[in-house]
């Protein structure tokens, strides 16, 4: 009998779900859609019409589709329920709940179904721009220590904006509420059960979106109630639980979860880990110093350490955030491959293949064409979704392909950026492994990269990165592996990865355009 681990893959609009054995095989894959997908028009039930900056999601779909896809998983691979030994689960951050004290969604309650701000948060609801404005400022007047942690600003999708929107709106929701709760730490709750004291907080997710952290916890009481008087005993009475890094033991699948996935009651559940973070043990990254670049709509980079040092731009530098025993770093782009798209569509071009094809007969630097990718703001090294994005140098004998390749060629100047923004916050950068669907799906941008870095980039085979690490998050809960090091070995280090190497010619015409680069976005930082 093989021993199988079931890694669990939220997305924005669906669930994957995969089999994996100990020795790195994938088995069997499924992938279910949310029912009601992502809510950002109407209110169920009710049909209220949502302000525009408003995103929900039903919680009901979770399990609903997470057990779909198990089972259709397990059919698939002809894989035996008793073969599977641990559950690893990640999930998008910065989705979060308000629930009552047994775990039920306020939104699932017949009193609070018609209320939007009962309703969870998708990460992508933007409605508490005032709030976190307020947060921000009143942390830098108060010099707060834990701000540092995260590059000197808050993100207007975490956790405490989230919750302080919904005490200033909707105070009747708010006083509610027992539990906030990012989504993933729900969903594993409600697999493994037990009362609110122990349900089971990520410090994965605790730690990049709740400003929490191993040494000192959450902001205090008293900067929390200079924000809102209410606000100030919100840790203490209404996020209770405990902490638990990925790779960690939650607790057992409850009897009733089991049936409803078909698998065995008591299967060792990890606790969650954040959707793009999953890609670092699933790209076979298990030593400290590489940098696993998750590339896909947007890109969230992260990177292990054995040094903790705070880094102004960074998103977040977490003990244990990503992988227990070492401080993990997580940097991201805003816009990647949707600001290719959003080209494609504005050139004409009908699909990529013609549109790479041309513009890779293009000289590197796009013969004098520059692009500024913040076409949805800059996530990492300056934390403002309010920046806009250019082109430039553009004349008649230009074409869309030159675009689209300054483009890419903008998106790698970006990346290379946060990597010398590491490298002077004296944080080694030694390797880089690159994972998602763009460097599978567009070899001239991964080329680019590389020439742009000067550094060589691995390709892992596996094109379900953050399925596979949360799966070898879930054989680490299940003890069968000594550390997470022996684990990733074990399960991701199976096949040589493809490595793109830089062209040196490119590379020394990219010294150059990085430069425009960095002068084009100080002059557009500064000007507006």
């Amino acid at each position: 009998m093989s021993r199988v681990s079931l890694g669990l893959d939220f997305g924005t609009e669906s669930v994957r779900a995969l089999l994996v054995d100990l020795r790195g095989q994938e088995l069997g894959a499924a992938v279910a859609r949310y029912p009601h997908g992502q809510i950002t028009d109407t209110l169920p039930g009710t049909g209220e019409k949502l302000p525009p900056d408003f995103a929900f999601q039903h919680p009901g779909d979770w399990l609903k589709a997470a057990a779909q896809a198990v089972r259709a998983a397990l059919k698939q691979g002809k894989v035996a329920p008793k073969e599977v030994v641990g559950i690893g689960v990640d999930f998008t951050s910065c989705t979060m709940l308000p629930a009552l004290a047994d775990g039920t969604p306020l939104c699932l309650t017949e009193r609070w179904a018609g209320e939007k701000w009962a309703w969870p948060k998708l990460w992508k609801h933007h409605g508490a721009q005032k709030q976190t404005d307020r947060l921000n400022a009143l942390a830098r007047e108060r010099q707060e220590p834990w701000l540092s942690r995260y590059g000197g600003i808050v993100g207007l999708e975490w956790f405490f904006p989230k919750m302080l929107e919904t005490l200033e709106r909707a105070p009747r929701v708010y006083q509610a509420t027992e539990v906030w709760l990012e989504a993933g730490d729900w969903f594993v709750w409600q697999l493994v059960g037990g009362p609110a004291t122990e349900l089971p907080r990520s410090t994965c997710q605790a730690g990049y979106k709740a400003l929490w952290s191993r040494e000192h916890g959450f902001p205090s009481a008293d900067f929390l109630g200079a924000l809102h008087p209410k606000f100030a005993d919100v840790v203490t009475t209404k996020m209770p639980g405990r902490f638990l890094a990925p790779g960690q033991a939650a607790g057992g699948l409850t009897p009733a979860m089991a049936k409803a996935f078909g698998l065995p009651a008591g299967t060792l559940v990890s606790a969650a880990i954040i959707d793009a973070h999953a890609g670092v043990p699933g790209a076979g990254a298990a030593e400290p110093d590489t940098l696993v670049m998750v590339m896909g709509t947007s890109s969230c980079h992260m990177l292990n350490s054995t040094v903790n040092r705070p880094v102004p731009g960074v998103a977040g530098v977490v003990r244990d955030g990503i992988l227990p025993g070492f401080y993990g770093y997580e940097t991201g782009q805003a816009a990647v491959g949707d600001a290719f798209e959003w080209t494609r569509r504005l050139v004409g071009a009908r699909d990529f293949g013609a549109l790479s094809t041309q513009a890779s007969a293009i000289a590197p630097g796009s013969d004098g064409v520059r692009c500024l990718d913040w076409f949805h703001g800059c996530r990492t090294p300056l934390m403002d979704g309010a920046l806009t994005g250019t082109v430039t140098g553009l004349t008649l004998n230009h074409t869309g392909a030159h675009i689209f390749r300054s483009v890419l060629e903008a998106s790698a100047c970006g990346l290379r950026w946060i990597v010398d923004t590491l490298r002077e916050g004296g944080v080694p950068v030694k390797r880089f492994v690159a994972t998602g669907g763009l460097p599978h799906h567009s070899p001239l941008f991964l080329q680019i990269c590389a020439d742009v870095l000067g550094e060589k980039i691995a390709v892992p085979p596996s094109k379900q990165g953050p399925a596979l690490g949360a799966a070898i998050l879930g054989a680490l809960a299940a003890g069968a592996f000594p550390d997470a090091s022996a684990a990733i070995r074990a399960m991701a280090v199976r096949a040589k990865p493809q490595v793109t190497a830089p062209q040196r010619a490119a590379s020394r015409t990219y010294q150059s355009v990085y430069a425009d680069y960095r002068r084009l976005a100080d002059s557009l930082r500064h000007s507006r």
